[in-house]
Order: structure tokens, then C-alpha cells, then sequence
């Protein structure tokens, strides 16, 4: 059996210098590589872990939309933290999103990001069931 594959960007100007999707999808299964709470601007949004989580699952949404994937269709949840104090905060803007879903998570803690003021960094998992 044989899967197409799609890539989807998000615009982001390193993605084509460096040689990366944003999101790949295979057949049904959707997979979103590390992400963080950068702006179309290339600011950094939220000061806080919550905000930033919060920012990162919205892009999330939008772009397994564009691959006709929603939110049922997570399996995975993947979070690196700069610090693991950041958990609360995490916790809650993942349950707003995925609370009655309940994928699979996982959360890492990190030296550092990209840039100091990245608290926190998320990849996902899904795979289209309808």
C-alpha cells in the first residue's frame, strides 16, 4: 500500500533555509516537529510557560486542520521545558486542549531553547480516524 506524503509549512523563513517541514503527513498518520511560541513577526509570545503552551497548541489546531486532522486524532504529546517548574502551568493549557482526549504526554526538562525567553518547546503526534 502506498501512503502520500505532504508537507506543510508554516512560514517560518529557517524551515526552507535549514530543510524542514513544520508538519509532515503520511497517509493518516500527522506528526508536527518542535515548536515554539515564535510569532509570524519572530517574536517570542508569552512571558510565561502557560501562555506560551497555550500559543503553541492553538498553531497546533490550526495546522492539523489544514491536514483535515483534529484534536480526537492526538495521540502524542511531546513537551521540553527549560524548567521542570513550568509543569503546572503546562498541565493546564494541555488539559484545556486535550483534557477529555487524554493522548499520550510526555514532558521533558531542557537546558535551554533556541532563545532564552522559549520557556517551552512541543511536538505532536496524530493519526486521522475519520
Amino acid at each position: 500500500m502506498e501512503l502520500t506524503r505532504v508537507n506543510y509549512s508554516s512560514g517560518a523563513p529557517l524551515e526552507d533555509k535549514a530543510g524542514y517541514s513544520r508538519m509532515v503527513k503520511v497517509g493518516p498518520f500527522v506528526k508536527i516537529g518542535g515548536t515554539t511560541s515564535v510569532q509570524p513577526d519572530g517574536s517570542v509570545f508569552g512571558e510565561e510557560a502557560y501562555a506560551q503552551t497555550k500559543y503553541i497548541l492553538e498553531k497546533f489546531i490550526k495546522l492539523l486542520e489544514q491536514a483535515g486532522a483534529q484534536a480526537k486524532d492526538v495521540i502524542s504529546v511531546k513537551v521540553y521545558a527549560t524548567d521542570m517548574k513550568f509543569s503546572p502551568e503546562v498541565a493546564r493549557a494541555y488539559t484545556e486542549f486535550f483534557g477529555s482526549i487524554r493522548p499520550l504526554f510526555t514532558m521533558v526538562g531542557t537546558t535551554a531553547l533556541n532563545r532564552p525567553t522559549q520557556l517551552v518547546e512541543i511536538e505532536l503526534e496524530a493519526i486521522i480516524t475519520a
